[in-house]
């Protein structure tokens, strides 16, 4: 589990984290800190974990904000702890202090926000279908009617899908391309490919959004994460991002 803070200028602090497929409880193929309960793994597997990611991040697990994601995108503004995972959304925002929003991923791109300054947060799943349709762009416009500005927002973009190694069908890559400039990409073995999250930073910046962090690695070529695409039945890393109110 690594973790930064982003760089506000106010006194408003914000975490954000993104894990990795080790240090947990599961049993393979989830092996072995599987954050996600809609794949199969033992609940009380997945339970431990999200207990050991909470108290690593100093937090009460009934303060995290998960969310059923179907790959759309719909961003729900939450308010207050929420019981179970947020209804067919695939971004929350907030600005309430202590709300841990949380969003998992087995090769889409966990895309952490923060304006620091305004006390406005948002975790999305930006995937290849949310992303082409617009997930981030509206995530963004979200947290500007509360209050954030662009200018002052920070991004961080986990590990994901590769455009080394995510290998599409050319009309796929076309259309993905069309819809999210500077997706495109060619594997390394020649064939079509798309690289989301590059997309997605060539998107933010084009929003304003010019303070941006992104761990490099892919998610299908590493085997640190789980992936979809490499291994099928897995588990789910996550982002999380968390508003830590006044100093």
């Amino acid at each position: 589990m690594t973790g930064i803070s982003s760089p506000g200028s106010g006194t408003r602090r914000v975490r954000k984290v993104l894990t990795t497929r080790r240090g947990g409880f599961s049993a393979s193929p989830y092996d072995s800190f599987n954050l996600g309960d809609h794949v199969g793994d033992d609940p009380a597997a997945v339970a431990a974990n999200r207990r050991r990611l909470a108290e690593g991040m100093g937090l009460d697990p009934s303060r995290f904000v998960w969310m059923e994601q179907i790959h759309s995108n719909t961003v729900t503004v939450v308010d207050g702890p929420v019981d179970g995972p947020v209804p067919a959304t695939d971004a929350t925002v907030t600005t309430v202090p202590g709300l841990a929003l949380t969003v998992l991923v087995a090769d889409c791109v966990p895309v952490l926000l923060s304006d620091d300054d305004a006390g406005v947060i948002a975790a999305v799943h930006a995937g290849r279908i949310g992303a082409r349709n617009g997930i981030v762009a509206r995530t963004v416009a979200a947290m500007v009617e509360l209050g954030a500005d662009p200018a002052n927002t920070h991004a961080l973009l986990g590990a994901a899908a590769g455009g080394d190694s995510y290998e599409v069908p050319e009309a796929m890559a076309a259309d993905v391309e069309k819809h999210l400039p500077g997706s495109r990409t060619v594997t390394r073995k020649g064939t079509p490919g798309i690289d989301v999250r590059a997309g997605l930073m060539r998107q933010l910046h084009g929003l304003g959004v010019t303070n941006m962090n992104a761990e490099p690695r892919c998610t299908i070529s590493e085997p640190e994460y789980f992936s979809y695409r490499r291994e099928g039945k897995t588990g789910r890393q996550a982002g999380v991002v968390v508003l830590l109110g006044d100093d």
